[in-house]
């Protein structure tokens, strides 16, 4: 039996977010450059997109290239943006036939020319779909973003359109990149790591976390079917206890 027999379809997440992790030593441990695992990664992808659509989940958000990746070596650099360009060219056809619309998150000014062109274009084909949302977080770091709505509402004080004592959570949310989804209810990060290195800080605040050892590249639907199974089993308080949850 699969895991997906045991989901309840009425307490899915809405908002999954991922730190797609492990490529690099995925191909490590067959002999082979970071590339490799890099390229071999898309399968993962194209499972966790199509495995949480067909489930009903509404968004999913996964990290990436990161702010800090432009510090890696230039040939992975360079590589992972061709990388993205063919990917984007062969998997819009995928997104079209399920219904899933594409968005982006992120510094995308500083992708190359043809990688921005090659989202924009399939962003914009996409844009009418309506089983999914699927954001790619690419040049994304979540301190930079805060940076950015936090200047941004700065600017509107200035001139006169907010009023300081105006600013509360809402309105912070609200001046993120991720304004148009609610925040995850489940964090999933693979490869052993327990870290969230910059992603979503302010959206994860109330997220479940799940940890998994197994690397990106292996990342298959029934792994998300185990992430999505152990976040049902879970008493989301939120500060407070759990005589409270339960007399709802």
């Amino acid at each position: 039996m699969s895991l997906k027999d045991k989901i309840d379809p009425g307490k899915l997440p809405r908002h999954i977010a991922i730190i797609m992790d492990g490529n690099g030593r995925w191909a490590r441990t067959r002999g082979n450059e970071r590339l490799f695992g890099h390229r071999h990664a898309v399968k993962a992808v194209r499972d966790a997109t199509e495995g949480a659509a067909e489930l009903g989940v509404e968004f999913l958000t996964l990290f990436a290239f990161s702010t800090e990746n432009w510090n890696r070596p230039k040939a992975e650099v360079n590589g992972l943006m061709r990388l993205l360009v063919d990917t984007i060219r062969k998997e819009t056809a995928t997104l079209m036939d399920n219904d899933i619309r594409l968005h982006a998150i992120g510094n995308l000014n500083q992708l190359p020319g043809n990688c921005h062109g090659n989202l924009q274009e399939a962003i914009a084909m996409t844009q009418n779909n309506r089983r999914m949302v699927l954001t790619l977080a690419l040049s994304y770091g979540a301190r930079a973003d805060m940076q950015a709505a936090i200047q941004q509402m700065a600017r509107e004080v200035q001139a006169g359109l907010l009023k300081p004592e105006d600013i509360d959570q809402e309105q912070i949310s609200r001046h993120l990149s991720t304004a148009y989804a609610p925040d995850p209810e489940l964090l999933i990060r693979t490869s052993g790591e327990y870290r969230i290195s910059n992603f979503l800080l302010w959206e994860i605040a109330y997220s479940e976390i799940y940890f998994t050892p197994k690397l990106w590249p292996d990342f298959r639907r029934e792994d998300l079917y185990a992430a999505i199974h152990d976040y049902q089993g879970r008493e989301r308080r939120f500060g407070k206890i759990s005589e409270q949850i339960q007399s709802r």
